[in-house]
C-alpha cells in the first residue's frame, strides 16, 4: 500500500535510527517508499532536538536532510489544535498532524496515546511500532 500515510512519534524514530535496533526496518521501508511519512515543522524540530540529544548533531542533521528530500515525506502545517491528549500536551503535535493529513496511523509506543481510544470523533488511529513493522511486512508480502 504505497499510499499508507503515517506520523512517526519521536520515540519510534529514536529507536529506529540505530541499525542494530529491531525497528531499523521502519526507516529502511521509508527509504524504499513503502509508506508515506507526514511531518510538521513542530515534529521536525522535536526530531532534531531529541536525535541531537541521543545521537549527536551530525546524525540529526543527516537524518533530517535526507528525510525532507524523500519523495514520500509530506510536510503539512496543522491549523487545528484539537488538544485531545491532556496527560502530555506535547504529544498533541502528532495528533494534530495526523488529523490534518488524514493519516492512517500514528506509530507510537507512548502510553499517552491510549487516550485517543476513548474519543469517538475525530478517529485518530495509532499503532505500536512492532505492529506497524508487521503490517509493512504483510503488505510487502502481498504485493
Amino acid at each position: 500500500m504505497a499510499n499508507l500515510r503515517v506520523v512517526l512519534d519521536t520515540n519510534v524514530v529514536l529507536r529506529a535510527i540505530s541499525s542494530k535496533s529491531n525497528l531499523a526496518d521502519l526507516l529502511d521501508k521509508l527509504y524504499q517508499e513503502a509508506y508515506e511519512i507526514v511531518v510538521s515543522n513542530e515534529i521536525l524540530s522535536e526530531y532534531k532536538e531529541k536525535i541531537t540529544q541521543f545521537y549527536g548533531f551530525l546524525t540529526a542533521k543527516t537524518f533530517l536532510d535526507f528525510l525532507i528530500i524523500l519523495p514520500n515525506t509530506r510536510r503539512i502545517e496543522p491549523y487545528f489544535r484539537l488538544n485531545l491528549i491532556v496527560s502530555d500536551i506535547d504529544d498533541n503535535k502528532f495528533v494534530d498532524c495526523a488529523f490534518s493529513a488524514n493519516a492512517h496511523y500514528i506509530v507510537t509506543d507512548d502510553k499517552h496515546f491510549k487516550a485517543l481510544q476513548k474519543i469517538k470523533f475525530p478517529n485518530i488511529p495509532f499503532i505500536k511500532a512492532e505492529d506497524f513493522k508487521h503490517l509493512l511486512n504483510t503488505l510487502n508480502n502481498n504485493q
